[in-house]
């Protein structure tokens, strides 16, 4: 069983468990899904303030909390116990870019020669880790929701301002990925 646990599932096992997750909240009290509504309940249940966006019942959205914790320690049970003694698989072509960029860190989901303290002191992890989180938090606010939310949730309602965002989320990714990655690669 816990072999069946460690290897990647397929496409048509967990797509359809993450799409389940939409009905089965829905019918357990009209419920949306989205991640980053989260830290706006952490901060008003931390933080009361007299801040009109602060000021509503967030007790009544305490499943949200919930949920994200269970996430977190998913994750932190997932890299501590279940972790893949195989290298990350990249393709020859990418890995060969990455390394013509001094990225040679390829036994992690989030490289070291970027994603580390030390790198933060360097204008390559300040463009990444602190202009690109302001980025996809601004996004996220501005977007009224996060990719989890308006692709997952938003598109199975059949809400447009959700097509609209996922369109523009997936533009900017690629466009990110083929224009703007490449100069800030080569910092």
């Amino acid at each position: 069983m816990l072999d069946f646990i460690k290897q990647p599932w397929p496409w048509y096992i967990a797509g359809p468990i993450i799409g389940l997750t939409v009905p089965i909240l829905l019918i357990l009290g009209n419920k949306p899904f989205g991640i980053s509504s989260s830290l706006r309940h952490i901060c008003a249940a931390c933080f009361p303030t007299n801040l009109s966006y602060f000021k509503y019942n967030w007790k009544k959205e305490i499943w949200n909390l919930f949920f994200v914790t269970g996430i977190l320690l998913g994750a932190v049970l997932a890299s501590s116990f279940l972790k893949d003694p195989d290298p990350i698989t990249i393709a020859d072509k990418t890995k060969t870019v990455l390394q013509e960029n001094h990225i040679t860190d390829f036994n992690h989901a989030a490289p070291a020669d970027i994603f580390s303290w030390g790198s933060l002191l360097t204008l390559r992890g300040f463009m990444f880790m602190v202009l690109g989180g302001f980025l996809v938090g601004f996004g996220t606010r501005y977007a009224g929701g996060c990719t989890s939310g308006h692709s997952i949730m938003g598109l199975s309602n059949l809400q447009w301002p959700s097509l609209v965002a996922t369109v523009c989320f997936m533009t900017g990714g690629i466009l990110v990925t083929w224009f703007v990655l490449p100069f800030i690669l080569k910092l």
